[in-house]
């Protein structure tokens, strides 16, 4: 086995840097063009000439990337697929940043920029441990893949098109790694110290649109209810307990992982929280914010529209909302509570796209082991947790048929940082991503 010491090469960061300069925006795509996308794949060939070399290349669409490394042997039980995007989300001009977000500004061991943390930074890592490896002469005990998507942030079909390849060829991966969760501190808000959030699984996405029509005229003399008034009160209903909790099996082991590194009081009380799904649910759903996200399915309004002028009643007016369904629930069975809920005949509901939640990946097997061993070298005394992932990844293109997805980024990140991601000031430290390496080149060590 080689040695698992981190040997990160010089100038992670102004390789990081260089990557967050092309402004890979997936939704400015018709404004930008491909150059920045054509720019990144290249830039990637430049820097990591070994990965080049030495793992076989395939474009899947204009904007997916698998790289092949092939193993010592072919396992039977499949190989390891790697995942990452080099695509951004865009920035609002009017938000102040410090630094420039595509100017890749290193300062005080730390690296700004938009995709430091979504999702070049857990990109990067990934290709320094594979081309560290390679300088070592290193070969992995099975197959390894690296699945790179440009357009994950649209919920693009890079990804997509990777997984139905692997799927049509036969090839049933061991282990998928994802982004996802972090090392992150005080978990929950009583609970001190720090964990490695892996998320088992993933909430599905829903995008609805609801829209009524009413009759235009002067605002003069406005009707009591308008399509823009039917419209809110749609909007009203759908509340934040319009879906009831219930606490997931992935939510019950996080708690029961957390108990064991929390002292005092606390660890009993995680312990009945571990042991009772019904109180656990209605505990978390108080406390609002992620724990409430993390045990029901939540309604997110995020557009309206209607009207023409200040003083005309507009004839049609629409809201979309996006819905993130709870493990264990169905979008069909979302979709009709949402009818239930807006309780108006005259209010369409439409939806718009939808994809269902992911089942939930094992935390008692060998593949969740080798995630902690890893974890081991790479932040000691760091314990993997599970948890589910609130947000949409590439990954859930596999767990249809891949038994062993994980949704995790070996990266530190305080609760300033995670508030960054898709917001003001994104930023990861220098450190971070020489752990982030360091897990990647233990995981890829153990393989057997």
């Amino acid at each position: 086995m080689a040695n698992v010491t981190p040997t990160v090469r010089p100038g992670i960061d102004e390789r990081l840097s260089r990557m967050i300069q092309l402004p890979t925006v997936s939704a400015e795509l018709e404004e930008r063009g491909r150059e920045p996308f054509d720019a990144f794949v290249a830039l990637i060939a430049e820097l990591y000439p070994l990965t080049h070399e030495s793992l076989a290349l395939e474009r899947h669409t204009d904007f997916g990337l698998l790289f092949h490394w092939r193993g010592r042997a072919e396992a039977s039980d499949g190989p390891v697929v790697l995942m990452a995007h080099y695509d951004v989300v865009p920035v609002d001009e009017s938000d102040a940043w410090t630094h420039p977000p595509f100017a890749g500004v290193i300062a005080d061991g730390i690296v700004y920029g938009r995709g430091a943390l979504d999702d070049k930074g857990p990109l990067i890592v990934v290709l320094e441990a594979v081309e560290n490896l390679l300088v070592d002469g290193f070969v992995p005990a099975r197959d390894v893949y690296l699945s790179f998507g440009g357009n994950e942030e649209t919920y693009g079909h890079a990804a997509q098109e990777i997984a139905a390849v692997l799927r049509d060829r036969g090839i049933v991966p061991w282990l998928v790694v994802d982004e996802g969760g972090a090392v992150v501190d005080a978990p929950l808000p009583f609970v001190p110290g720090r964990a490695a959030m892996i998320g088992v699984g993933e909430k599905g996405v829903m995008t609805v649109r609801l829209s009524a029509r009413g009759d235009g005229g002067h605002a003069s003399a406005p009707p009591t209810l308008t399509a823009v008034r039917r419209i809110a009160r749609a909007v009203d209903r759908l509340g934040p307990t319009t879906f009831r909790p219930r606490a997931s099996t992935a939510i019950l082991r996080m708690l029961s992982r957390l108990a064991d590194q929390t002292p005092g009081s606390a660890r009993h009380l995680l312990r009945v929280l571990a042991s009772a799904p019904l109180l656990t649910a209605r505990v978390f759903a108080a406390l609002g914010g992620e724990p409430a996200a993390l045990v029901r399915t939540t309604v997110a309004p995020t557009m309206q529209s209607g009207g023409t002028a200040a003083n005309v009643l507009p004839s049609q007016a629409s809201a979309t909302v996006n819905l993130r369904i709870a493990l264990g629930e169905t979008t069909q069975q979302a979709v009709l509570r949402v009818r239930r809920r807006v309780r108006d005949p005259l209010v369409k509901v439409e939806v718009v796209e939808a994809s269902e939640p992911s089942p939930e990946s094992s935390t008692e097997n060998a593949q969740f082991a080798l995630l902690a061993e890893a974890l081991e070298v790479s932040h000691p005394g760091v314990p993997a947790v599970p948890y589910v992932m609130m947000a949409a990844t590439d990954s859930r293109h596999f767990h249809r048929f891949s038994p062993a997805v994980y949704r995790f980024a070996p990266l530190e990140m305080s609760n300033a940082q995670r508030a960054s991601i898709h917001g003001v000031d994104e930023n990861v430290e220098i450190a971070a991503l020489a752990r982030g390496e360091r897990f990647h080149r233990a995981l890829l060590e153990r393989l057997v």
